[in-house]
């Protein structure tokens, strides 16, 4: 890593761009630039979004991007082949561990509204019952004369 940060400062210092004014481009801090050209990869929360930031920096200065993204791929298979077995376990047992915090922004809603569709569901088929049936109690009402009862329409 240390080595794509140095070829990067030195690219940066010899068109003579100073850092706050990559920085600002780039939309980092000055910072994020600094710990790039440094190596520090420690300073990223997330490594991979590193990787974007090389590949935008590069470009920036007009170095080849593939290449240094190549040289970060490798690095980062470093990185990571260095993790043991037990050390991602333990990592995998430390985030089922981890209770989520129930707020407006974090509840699933997908299960309210399944929920809510079946409700939905239900009421639809008991309604078309009840209009089933009143439907056939209405046409049955005249079949409820005694035999032999004549209607007419005579007065």
């Amino acid at each position: 890593m240390k080595e794509i940060g140095e070829k990067l400062k030195e690219a940066r210092e010899s068109i003579g761009v100073s850092v706050e004014e990559v920085a600002e481009d780039l939309k980092l801090r000055p910072s994020q630039i600094e710990n790039i050209e440094s190596g520090n990869s420690e300073a990223f929360k997330d490594i991979y979004n590193l990787k974007y930031f090389i590949r935008d920096y590069a470009k920036y200065l007009g170095l080849d991007k593939e290449d240094l993204v190549d040289e970060f791929n490798e690095y980062l298979f470093d990185y990571t082949s260095r993790l043991s077995l037990e050390d991602i376990k333990e990592a995998k047992k430390e985030r089922k561990t981890v209770k989520k915090i129930r707020s407006p922004y974090t509840v699933d809603k997908s299960k309210e509204r399944s929920y809510l569709l079946i409700c939905i569901y239900v009421c639809i088929i008991v309604l078309a019952i009840i209009i089933i049936a009143i439907s056939i109690n209405l046409n049955n009402s005249g079949d409820d004369l005694p035999e032999g009862t004549v209607i007419s329409d005579r007065k």
